[in-house]
């Protein structure tokens, strides 16, 4: 039986410094510590809990971490988001705060997020909301290892296990510059073969609900992509002439507006799908969270851009 009194912080950080760098010699450069001294961490760690956490890598080069090791690293990423937020907590309450709330919002929620938080700001002064926008695989990491009180997303993840309160409609279009050659007509699917697909990386919500509609109206048949890194890019891209792009139509209300973009009328187009806010499921909310968690429940997606229906096919 083990005594969790046994392990230490720097136990801990020396298996993460093994682990990003694949070798006890640069955990030791990494920490500013000699190799014996990460080895004596490491055994120490393996002492306690009667299991190696290290192995020889596969290709000989340095070491890996066990099933055993990975498993206690998911823990000291866990331990380290919850110390962070003591501490954001502790110094919002040295300002006089009730605490601090951290929202994670995928990428494409950018668009509106800063306008949620103000609307926060207004209705709970006492409390500090941090914002921290990431693509989705990056939220969703931050919400298991509980970085995040709460996060806004496209769709609820199958892990970790969530509570979910949908906020309003999420929908999804094709655009293309105005001069495009499809803009302006009804568009079939060979028309659509042809031309080239603007995308995110892979992993994004955007990405998955792109692919799945392409694969539906094009009836599995291949064309061009080329992968971009966010939004903003994309749309650049689009305008500039270099091809088509699916996107959040909260992501391209303003240039909608302002014409520098069209919407095409696609086939199965637009998709509406809806924004979540999600929080861990298994555990309560800390009474800030809760309180931010209610306020945005109750705001019922006013936050959320509105669509001109003139934008509209």
């Amino acid at each position: 039986m083990f005594r969790r009194d046994s392990i230490t912080f720097k136990q801990l950080r020396a298996l993460r410094a093994v682990a990003q760098g694949g070798s006890l010699t640069a955990a030791g450069q990494a920490l500013g510590l000699t190799t014996p001294a990460i080895h004596t961490q490491i055994r120490g760690l393996e002492d306690v809990f009667e299991t190696r956490m290290l192995q020889r890598a596969s290709d000989g080069s340095g070491s890996e971490l066990t099933e055993a090791g990975q498993a206690m690293v998911e823990a000291a990423h866990r331990i380290e988001a919850v110390l962070g937020r003591v501490e954001a907590d502790l110094e919002a309450l040295s300002r006089g705060k009730s605490g601090q709330v951290t929202l994670g919002v995928v990428s494409t929620g950018k668009y509106f997020a800063p306008r949620l938080v103000k609307m926060l700001g207004d209705t709970h002064s006492e409390i500090e909301i941090a914002l921290r926008v990431g693509n989705r695989a990056e939220i969703m990491d931050g919400l298991e290892r509980g970085a995040f009180d709460l996060a806004i997303t496209g769709r609820p993840p199958r892990r970790p296990a969530v509570v979910a309160e949908p906020l309003g409609p999420h929908p999804h279009l094709l655009v293309a510059a105005p001069d495009h050659r499809l803009a302006g007509g009804q568009i079939t699917m060979e028309a659509l073969r042809s031309e080239r697909f603007l995308t995110r990386e892979p992993g994004s919500g955007t990405r998955i609900l792109m692919e799945r509609w392409l694969d539906r109206v094009l009836d599995g048949h291949a064309c061009a992509r080329l992968e971009m890194d966010s939004n903003e890019t994309i749309k650049q891209a689009v305008i500039a002439g270099l091809g088509i792009a699916f996107l959040s139509q909260h992501t391209v209300t303003d240039e909608l507006t302002l014409g520098r973009l069209v919407a095409l009328d696609a086939p199965g187009l637009p998709i509406v799908r809806q924004w979540f806010m999600v929080r861990p499921e298994g555990e309560a909310p800390r009474p800030v969270a809760l309180r931010v968690w209610q306020t945005i429940a109750a705001l019922e997606g006013r936050f959320l851009p509105t669509i001109p229906p003139s934008d509209a096919f």
